[in-house]
């Protein structure tokens, strides 16, 4: 029987050469752990499968890691089943390999489908597993890991008016690596974040075990919930817990540009946004445009917001609470909250429901080339300290930069920071993320643009969280640091530099997880949790 198996593997025109032989060590293990063998031919993908390329890159979504110099995986596998995975996982383990899963593509600086180290890899990739179950009499959902946000918004939508779910509003993000890190969104001033709003999961862990929420225990069902992807083991679905939205919602957007006082509204915003009702979210982004007056360059900021009632009640709230932004009805539109996201998301009226289930929509921080960083602000900035900013979105550079601010408080405030992973809670005005694009001609001169964001961030240190200076896992970012390359032991001096800039006090406590469910640290990339030696 192996010796038939091994015959259709090598059959399948892939051709392993000896210089392959991590590869073709690791497609010997999975034929006999594969209880049919010739689902290997639908599901696995090597260098030397004419498909490869095109399935590695289908959901890469930051271009800057598909050139040719970026690293490969040896192989991509693309599970159907719980199975699959559990037999990649074993091969990876009994070859040495590491693993890479990916969801949606998103991570920032690549690590769901390719690494900084040279080291031999193996993808696997959930697209094949996105299956969406909606309970609206009990207000739930399973979805699997391979699904993305728009999926479930999607089905949630195509089932009730009154239902949704606190995750963001990049609806080609996969809900797994979302869950994992955390998920800001519309609703999270009023709910909490997505990873606060899951009430179980089914997750493989470095031994191949498929465990729920009971067999996992207390503290890995914590850890997952906002302690990154890709350190303890593999969610194949996540149970939701939904929440109650008004059949319509109101979403509003105004713009001011330096001209029109967008320097002072910007700063009267920081101390007023947070104080706002949970039912209001709020955001700023700012970058450069051409004013219509001149076409000479300035800056302009657009106020978004997404407010849990009708136009005719915001419209007095806002005139109480923020005057100066003159916020009038023929900036408001109702609509459903699924369709609120998609204009939140794309700024385009009328788009169809079916648009949520685009996969490969373009956007700044999707099916492009770009770099991003985060910060969390504590104090208002002061106006002259914008005054600085503000030239800096003038150089070459940033002709596709943007900084969204986004305002904090409301549930956030409620939630202890050791509840989850997740500490940015009391005591933040709002979170600012920074990100710039460049053009595909432009890659080879990349450095210059990752300078420039490097040159902004250090110009907003003395503005911003201290000690440490805090970040957002899911806006990941490897200038903060990196574990050292395959270090079985862990890399836990390493790993605090960066583990406490996104988890702070609770990194310890993700460390003592990753020691217990994961000792021989199998789960691992550049910034996965470390366990202790």
């Amino acid at each position: 029987m192996f010796r038939f198996l091994l015959i259709i593997i090598l059959s399948l025109s892939w051709r392993i050469s000896a210089s392959a032989q991590p590869a073709e060590e690791f497609l010997r293990c999975l034929s006999i752990r594969f209880h049919n063998s010739s689902s290997i031919a639908k599901l696995v993908y090597t260098h030397h499968n004419s498909s490869y390329f095109s399935v590695l890159k289908s959901s890469a979504q930051n271009f800057r890691f598909t050139t040719p110099s970026t690293s490969t995986p040896l192989a991509i596998v693309t599970p159907f089943h719980a199975s699959h995975i559990q037999a990649t996982v074993y091969c990876c383990r009994k070859h040495g390999l590491q693993v890479r899963t990916r969801s949606g593509g998103h991570d920032f600086e690549g690590l769901s489908y390719t690494t900084a180290y040279k080291v031999p890899f193996v993808v696997i990739d959930l697209v094949n597993l996105r299956s969406v179950q909606v309970n609206v009499e009990k207000a739930t959902a399973w979805v699997e890991s391979g699904a993305t946000v728009g999926e479930l918004y999607y089905e949630i939508a195509r089932k009730s008016r009154t239902l949704a779910f606190p995750a963001g509003i990049g609806h080609t993000v996969g809900i797994g690596g979302q869950l994992s890190g955390g998920g800001l969104g519309s609703l999270f001033r009023k709910y909490g974040l997505a990873s606060d709003n899951v009430i179980d999961a089914r997750l493989i862990d470095a031994y191949g075990r498929i465990l729920d929420k009971k067999l996992m225990g207390e503290d890995l069902f914590w850890a997952i919930r906002g302690g990154g992807g890709g350190s303890f083991g593999i969610v194949l679905a996540w149970k939701l817990k939904l929440v109650p939205v008004p059949a319509n919602v109101t979403a509003c957007t105004v713009s001011k540009t330096l001209e029109q006082n967008a320097t002072k509204l910007v700063h009267q915003w920081q101390s007023i946004a947070r104080k706002f009702p949970k039912e209001i979210q709020s955001s700023i982004a700012i970058a450069r445009v051409n004013s219509s007056e001149d076409g000479k360059m300035t800056i302009q900021a657009s106020y978004g917001s997404v407010f849990l009632g009708s136009i005719d009640e915001l419209i007095p709230l806002m005139e109480e609470k923020f005057p100066e932004l003159g916020l009038v009805k023929e900036d408001c539109l109702e609509m459903t909250w699924a369709e609120s996201v998609l204009y939140s998301a794309l700024s385009i009226i009328g788009l169809p429901l079916e648009t949520l289930l685009n996969r490969t929509q373009k956007s700044a921080l999707s099916q492009t080339f770009f770099k991003a960083k985060s910060d969390f602000v504590k104090q208002p900035i002061s106006e002259s300290g914008f005054e600085g900013l503000w030239p800096k979105f003038y150089e070459d550079e940033a002709k596709s930069a943007v900084m969204v601010l986004v305002a904090y408080g409301g549930k956030m405030d409620e939630i202890p920071e050791t509840e989850y992973p997740y500490p940015h809670r009391a005591g933040n005005l709002y979170s600012i993320l920074y990100v710039v694009n460049w053009e595909e001609e432009e890659n080879k001169n990349s450095e210059k643009f990752m300078n420039w964001m490097r040159r902004v961030c250090s110009y907003m240190t003395p503005y911003v969280s201290k000690s440490p200076r805090e970040a957002y896992v899911n806006y990941r970012d490897l200038d903060i640091g990196t574990n050292k390359v395959n270090d079985e032991k862990g890399s836990y001096t390493e790993g605090k530099v960066w583990g406490l800039k996104y988890f702070k006090n609770n990194f310890d406590r993700l460390v003592y997880v990753k020691t217990k469910v994961d000792p021989q640290n199998f789960f691992s990339h550049e910034q996965s949790i470390p366990p202790l030696s």
